[in-house]
């Protein structure tokens, strides 16, 4: 047999992690088509590949006959006795002769290694795409190799894992050479073999640090009950304990914020709120828009809707920045909340605010206009309202209507 030859197809299996069974059966199945190219369809035949020794036996069997008719099937009781028949067969008997493999041919060599390499490709794939489709929805901890405009490859165990910009953490910097954690969030079957997508920006990411780093999630003594994340910006997450003695909340914080914090770090210093999770739709709707206070909520179960009501300094913590707050709210309660603004009574404030320490708001020569006319501090200045101050010399509509939001806003600023 061709050492040679015997020797290539070893060695790329050998450069192969795959099961050896499995590519046993590939390269019977390759050589046995080859057999098949050059002695035909009918051609009885067996091929043995020994991935220990790195040895591959092709025998092919021929009826013994006194004349051939088709040489493919058939060999000569002349021919069979020229190669020694030790085994003193006769007419009508089996013949099994071992084929050399340089007797195929270059040209079938060739091809036979090339559709090795073919089938050694499509196994690698499939075998790929069930080892991360066997871990969708965990996380998995690479070294980004290549940071592109629109995403960042990451190499984890050997492959490829993509990670889009639209599953970043915004504004996260990523650098060749860091070592990233991120979930596996979904699978394609694409031509050039599996396309693995992560993600640190999805809420699973999210839920799944908090399995890490608080062993009663991962225990199941505390459950995650709903999920609501801006990447970046801030995130609220619902818990609820199914042991009494056990403080859902305080357990996800940690002694000192120790929990976390620790994933706070991991998401880029993102904000996190943890609440109790409550069946009760105005109790849960309450505790999502914390740590604003809500004066009355009025609930619509059936269109999915809440209205609450609050007094104007408020509002500005339910909307939370940018209206981050009442958007994760939304999406953590699953009803659309609106907003009434009601003006809270002057004589509710709890601190008076001097004058005299607004004349960087208000201007040195307004506050001098209002204390010469009796107006100090500034609740009897918006008790007096608009009406009473264009009373004052030299007072127009406009400005009047000016210094009372001012100081409105100044108030709203200190009870925050």
């Amino acid at each position: 047999m061709n050492t040679e030859i015997v020797e290539s197809f070893s060695q790329m299996v050998r450069e192969k992690s795959l099961d050896k069974d499995v590519l046993a059966g590939i390269i019977e199945e390759i050589f046995g088509l080859m057999v098949k190219k050059k002695y035909g369809q009918d051609a009885t035949f067996d091929v043995v590949a020994n991935m220990d020794k790195g040895d591959i036996e092709i025998f092919l069997e021929r009826v013994i006959v006194e004349e051939v008719e088709d040489p493919n099937l058939e060999i000569s009781i002349d021919e069979v006795n020229e190669k020694g028949n030790e085994e003193e067969l006769e007419i009508g008997d089996e013949y099994v002769e071992q084929l050399e493999l340089s007797s195929f041919g270059r040209r079938l060599i060739n091809l036979a290694r090339q559709s090795l390499n073919q089938r050694i490709r499509e196994i690698e794939k499939e075998i790929v795409f069930k080892e991360y489709n066997d871990m969708l929805g965990e996380i998995i901890v690479g070294d980004i190799y290549q940071v592109r405009r629109n995403d960042v490859l990451v190499n984890h165990n050997r492959n490829e894992l993509l990670l889009p910009r639209n599953e970043q953490i915004p504004r996260e910097r990523y650098r060749k050479g860091d070592t990233v954690r991120a979930v596996v969030k979904e699978i394609k079957k694409t031509p050039n073999g599996p396309l693995i997508i992560i993600s640190r920006g999805d809420n699973l990411f999210l839920r799944r640090l908090f399995e890490i780093e608080i062993p009663e999630i991962y225990d199941g003594v505390i459950d995650i009950k709903g999920i609501a994340r801006e990447p970046g910006e801030r995130a609220k997450v619902a818990v609820e304990s199914q042991d009494q003695r056990i403080d859902a909340v305080g357990a996800c914080v940690g002694m000192k914020g120790v929990r976390i914090h620790a994933i706070v770090r991991e998401l880029n210093n993102e904000n996190i709120d943890v609440i109790n999770y409550s069946d009760d739709p105005v109790v849960y709707i309450q505790r999502a828009l914390a740590p604003a206070k809500l004066k009355q909520i009025d609930l619509d179960e059936e269109a999915g809707k809440c209205t609450v009501v609050a007094d104007s300094d408020q509002v500005s913590l339910i909307v939370g920045r940018n209206g981050v707050n009442i958007r994760l709210a939304i999406k953590l309660t699953g009803y659309e909340i609106d907003v009434i603004r009601e003006e809270k009574p002057f004589e509710e404030y709890e601190d008076d605010i001097e004058l005299m320490d607004l004349r960087e708001e208000l201007t040195t020569e307004v506050v001098d206009l209002l204390i010469n006319n009796r107006y100090d501090p500034a609740v009897e200045v918006l008790t007096a309202g608009v009406e009473k101050l264009v009373e004052i010399e030299n007072m127009t509509q406009e400005k009047a209507e000016e210094i009372i939001d001012i100081i409105k806003n100044q108030f709203e600023e200190e009870e925050e």
